[in-house]
């Protein structure tokens, strides 16, 4: 079957890393890029790119027709601590644009679709410590109900209309190649960036918030993962937990003076620990790693070393 990609959201965080490991792996011309505005000359000179806002249905379905994709992988989003600032933005984009691909393949124009949710869909009343795959889920951020809300029309689709989307609960996500796009998570990213600039960082959670957390190849590794599985392999149609580490600010602080003997760590805690403290602190990802083989490889010390090298 020819396998023609459509990246939706190519520029961010996860997007470029994406992009760039699937052009590779399928050759760059299968793999359209696009987003809202032009990427980064790396990204507009690798492969074909479209300048596309996901939350117009007509241009979605123009490039989708024109490139004939038969793969979606929908990454624009509004992340939790923006989507915060900017309610209603953060909710018609993050349902708007899943709403588009899902009716697109309902009406055979898409074959599949990638869909990321997020820990966010958990909230205060959540099990914090490995939690379950199917567990009380009351989401107290827009971003949260946004995801938890998609979770549920992804399964609909799938029930009533036979749409193959797949989906993954992403925990914090960690890389030295893009900078921090707006989470609640990504202390985790730019507290590296701080350390090898300065060789210090105020964090703005408490020393102990313990969240789980994934270095960025891994996350890459598990989508490509998930769409590439057979059907019949993928049981859950809402949303997979996934999970890696649980570490915690002051963990990651004694990671790095294993490298940076003086690097120093403040504390001042802002709007953003209330969203952290909503969250769970580890994951139970048993169904990703029975259904469909997800196993990760990188954990806390050989990932700071990676930081560290890459960002100097």
């Amino acid at each position: 079957m020819k396998k023609r990609i459509l990246i939706i959201g190519a520029c961010g965080q996860i997007g470029t890393e994406l992009t760039a490991t699937l052009r590779k792996q399928y050759a760059p011309h299968k793999v359209i890029a696009s987003d809202i505005r032009e990427g980064d000359a790396d990204m507009m000179q690798a492969g074909p790119f479209e300048v596309l806002d996901a939350m117009d249905y007509d241009a979605v379905q123009d490039v989708v027709i024109k490139h004939e994709i038969t793969d979606v992988y929908l990454m624009a989003a509004m992340l939790s601590a923006t989507a915060e600032k900017f309610p209603m933005r953060g909710w018609n984009l993050n349902m708007n644009s899943l709403f588009n691909v899902l009716n697109l393949a309902k009406e055979g124009k898409i074959d599949k679709i990638f869909w990321p949710s997020s820990i966010a869909v958990f909230g205060p009343t959540t099990p914090k410590t490995e939690t379950p795959q199917r567990t009380v889920m009351e989401p107290s951020t827009v971003y949260g109900i946004s995801k938890q809300t998609g979770e549920r029309w992804c399964e609909y689709y799938f029930n009533k209309y036979g749409v193959d989307v797949r989906s993954i609960r992403y925990p914090g996500l960690i890389s030295y190649k893009t900078l921090p796009g707006g989470g609640t998570t990504d202390y985790a990213v730019d507290i590296y960036h701080k350390a090898v600039k300065h060789n210090k960082y105020i964090c703005f959670l408490n020393a102990d918030t313990t969240l789980p957390m994934m270095f960025m190849d891994d996350a890459i590794k598990a989508t490509i993962g998930i769409m590439e599985a057979p059907q019949d392999s993928i049981k859950i149609r809402n949303s997979y937990n996934l999970s890696a580490m649980s570490f915690n600010p002051e963990e990651v602080a004694t990671s790095i003076r294993r490298y940076q003997k003086d690097f120093a760590i403040s504390y001042e805690p802002d709007f953003r620990q209330a969203i952290a403290n909503s969250w769970p602190q580890s994951i139970d990802d048993t169904s990703a790693r029975e259904d469909w083989g997800w196993k990760h490889e990188v954990e806390l010390d050989e990932m700071t070393k990676i930081m560290l090298e890459n960002l100097k």
